[in-house]
């Protein structure tokens, strides 16, 4: 099938458009654009590039994909987004390549980003996620799967966020978010496991116990990090304690704390 252009629109001779594309009124699609299979483009969609987007996307009203970084060393050199299959972004959305030559911001599939969502320069979004109202990233952000980031959060440079982390809205992001948990506040802080989204995933019961004496260990036990990591990997982990203490071990930044006293 091949695709409907609406004849307002206007749309970069380089630009490659796969079957099925409907390109609505008075959108620009830029040079170096890959438009994936049966995408969607509303109305008055930028999307720009080198930009290499997958099939099925949907791009509502007014939004801005892969338009240069606001970085403001960007002088001009070929960067690169990328973008997987089955993602939804909404109105005003914006999307923005990366900053350094040959570097890309990536999206995988099957996310939504509800209105205002932006995604900054080197940021790395994974699959399954969920962008409330104005959930920001700032540059070099990654985002793993089956996240949640609630409406007004905002996520500092070089953070990371756990798998099926759940934020407050509102909340502040400054360090790393370990999986499976549930963030909140300004700034951020460790509440708990995210019991709810866990359970709706389907874990069962003896996964979640073994994830709560992790964290507990990790948060409740007056420890420091290395001395909860020791205590944790002293005894049998699951394969889900595994990607909790190894996110742990990982962080360059450092996670999230409950704000106890003595933390």
């Amino acid at each position: 099938m091949s695709a409907q252009i609406h004849p307002t629109a206007i749309i970069d001779p380089s630009a490659k458009l796969g079957q099925g594309v409907t390109v609505g009124p008075y959108c620009i699609i830029g040079a170096g654009v890959e438009l994936g299979d049966e995408c969607w483009l509303q109305h008055h969609v930028t999307i720009l590039g080198p930009s290499k987007i997958g099939a099925r996307n949907r791009f509502h009203a007014y939004g801005s994909i892969g338009q240069q970084t606001q970085d403001l060393k960007y002088a001009g050199e070929p960067t690169f987004l990328e973008i997987g299959d089955d993602n939804n972004f909404r109105e005003f959305v914006t999307v923005h390549r990366a900053t350094s030559v040959g570097n890309k911001t990536i999206i995988g599939s099957h996310n939504h980003f509800l209105s205002y969502a932006h995604i900054a320069h080197d940021c790395v979004v994974g699959n399954h996620c969920i962008f409330s109202n104005n959930g920001t990233l700032a540059g070099h952000v990654t985002v793993e799967d089956h996240v949640i980031i609630s409406g007004l959060t905002a996520v500092h440079q070089f953070c990371r966020i756990g798998q099926r982390v759940i934020t407050g809205g509102c909340s502040k992001i400054v360090q790393d978010v370990p999986p499976f948990t549930v963030v909140d506040g300004n700034p951020g802080r460790a509440r708990g496991l995210n019991l709810v989204g866990l359970r709706r995933a389907g874990f069962s019961e003896e996964q979640i116990k073994a994830l709560n004496s992790a964290y507990r260990t990790l948060y409740r036990k007056g420890l420091n990090n290395s001395q909860a990591i020791e205590a944790i990997r002293s005894k049998p982990m699951s394969a889900e304690v595994e990607q909790f203490i190894s996110f742990v071990e990982g962080s360059q930044r450092g996670i999230v704390t409950t704000g106890r006293k003595g933390e």
